[in-house]
C-alpha cells in the first residue's frame, strides 16, 4: 500500500470514532444496504469478512446478522474494534496478501479503503486474495473512491463536531494529483487539518495527506472479473461513490 499506512488520523482511532459519530455519518444504514446486497444474491450467507474494518462501525451492525470477522491495517483500529464489538474475532492484515485460513460467504471492503492501494496491479491483488477467501457464490461488496470523472479537483470539506466534551474540527483539501508515487494509476491527494480540544489535554492539532486512487469504473470491473467473479455497480442516491457487489463463480 501507499505511504498513507501511517497516516496520522489511523494512530488517533479515538478521534478519528468521534469525528465520523459526531458528524452522523450512517453506518447503520450503509450496512442494510449491503446486507441487502448480500441477501439479494446470497439468500443463505451465514458468515463475514470485513477487510478495513477500522474501529467496528460497520461490524457492529453486520454482527446482527452474520458470523463475523474484522481486518483492517492499524492496531490501534483494531484495539478500538475489540471493545465495540468484544464478540467480533479481528485481526491485523494487508488486504493485498493475508491468510486466515478459512473462507466465508460474504466478504464487505467500506469507506472507499480499496483506494488507498497503490496501483490497478494492487487493486487485482486484493480482489483475488479476497476472492480465495471466499465460498463458491458468496457475495463480495467493496465501497470505491470517486471515478476520474466524478472527482472535483479543488474540493474543500469542513466540519466541527462536539462528542463527550470533546471538540474537534477538520478541514480537507482534495486536488488531482499527477506527481505522486502511485504506480500507474490517476490519484488524488487529500490533504487533511484536525484541530482537537478538551479541558483535559487542552489543543492539538494534526495534518495527514490521503493518496487515493482514482481508478475507473472498469479497472474495478477488470479486477473482479480476474479474481473470478460476475460483478455489478450499484449507483448510489446519496453523494457517496456507490457499490461494485461481485459474486464468486461456482454452486453454493
Amino acid at each position: 500500500m501507499s505511504n498513507n499506512d501511517a497516516s496520522g488520523i489511523y494512530h488517533r482511532a479515538d478521534v478519528y470514532e468521534a469525528f465520523y459519530r459526531g458528524r452522523g455519518k450512517d453506518y447503520e444504514g450503509e450496512s442494510t444496504t449491503v446486507i441487502k446486497a448480500i441477501r439479494e444474491r446470497n439468500d443463505g450467507a451465514s458468515s463475514l469478512l470485513d477487510i478495513a474494518c477500522g474501529t467496528g462501525s460497520h461490524l457492529r451492525y453486520f454482527a446482527e446478522e452474520f458470523d463475523c470477522t474484522g481486518l483492517d491495517i492499524s492496531e490501534e483500529m483494531l484495539d478500538l474494534a475489540r471493545k465495540n464489538v468484544p464478540s467480533v474475532p479481528v485481526q491485523l492484515g494487508d488486504m493485498r496478501r493475508f491468510k486466515l485460513g478459512r473462507s466465508f460467504d460474504a466478504i464487505t471492503c467500506m469507506f472507499s479503503s480499496i483506494s488507498y492501494l497503490d496501483s490497478a496491479e494492487d487493486l487485482g491483488r486484493a480482489l483475488k486474495c479476497f476472492t480465495r477467501h471466499l465460498n463458491d457464490g458468496g457475495v463480495i461488496v467493496v465501497e470505491p473512491w470517486w471515478f476520474p470523472e466524478k472527482f472535483i479537483p479543488g474540493y474543500v470539506s469542513g466540519d466541527v463536531v462536539t462528542v463527550d466534551r470533546r471538540t474537534i474540527s477538520r478541514v480537507s483539501y482534495s486536488i488531482r494529483d499527477l506527481s505522486c508515487s502511485v504506480r500507474n494509476s490517476m490519484a488524488s491527494s487529500m490533504e487533511v487539518h484536525y484541530i482537537v480540544a478538551d479541558a483535559n489535554s487542552g489543543v492539538q492539532h494534526f495534518t495527514d495527506t490521503h493518496v487515493m486512487c482514482l481508478f475507473a469504473r472498469q479497472e474495478y470491473e477488470n479486477a473482479f472479473a480476474e479474481a473470478g467473479c460476475s460483478v455489478e455497480y450499484l449507483e448510489s442516491d446519496q453523494p457517496t461513490p456507490g457499490l461494485f457487489v461481485g459474486v464468486k463463480a461456482g454452486t453454493r
